[in-house]
């Protein structure tokens, strides 16, 4: 299903504007995601890859970031290991989720992969209404989602460069601290 709008991963981007008027999610302004989502936010969810489902509303209390990846995406491998960095760095304030975006003949391929880049944070498939509310209008992977401990969006990133990295350190710094 959305195997299609992701074989056009590209290599690292910045994030993309899209459309005229930009809008504001929990008062961060984001030109290229969904005007509304289509259910609270704190009540979207996802699946682990052991079945359990989990809403963003769960872990209130810590900073999150949602990241959405596939194997076959280079910028998705070149994230994965900063990421784990940022879970290192923060232990328990921060928590970590990578959401699997790759699609049906991309499953087969990720426990090696897993084992390979040796994740070691809570893997799962997002509802469709989250990847929705995150993506917007911009397909590209990864997107990296980060919410503060109150669970307001605190910046969505597209794609994985050394600016990005900064961003993204940024972003959590601020998730984490609340500065």
């Amino acid at each position: 299903m959305l195997v299609s709008l992701f074989a056009g991963c590209r290599p690292a981007a910045a994030p993309v504007a899209v459309g005229e008027k930009p809008v504001s999610i929990n008062d961060i302004p984001s030109k290229d995601s969904q005007a509304r989502p289509t259910k609270p936010v704190h009540e979207m969810s996802w699946t682990g890859f052991d079945g359990s489902i989990q809403k963003l509303k769960d872990l209130r209390g810590k900073a999150v970031i949602l990241d959405f990846w596939a194997t076959y995406c280079p910028p998705c491998i070149e994230e994965i290991p900063h990421l784990k960095s940022l879970k290192a760095k923060y232990g328990d304030d921060l928590q970590v989720i990578g959401l699997h975006v790759g699609g049906d003949e991309d499953k087969p391929k990720v426990p090696e992969f897993v084992e390979r880049l040796r994740i070691d944070y809570p893997l799962a498939y997002p509802e469709s209404a989250l990847t929705s509310y995150v993506f917007g209008q911009d397909t590209a992977i990864p997107q990296t989602a980060v919410f503060d401990r109150e669970g307001r969006l605190v910046r969505k990133l597209t794609g994985f460069s050394d600016q990005i990295r900064a961003e993204l350190d940024a972003a959590v710094e601020k998730a984490v601290n609340g500065s």
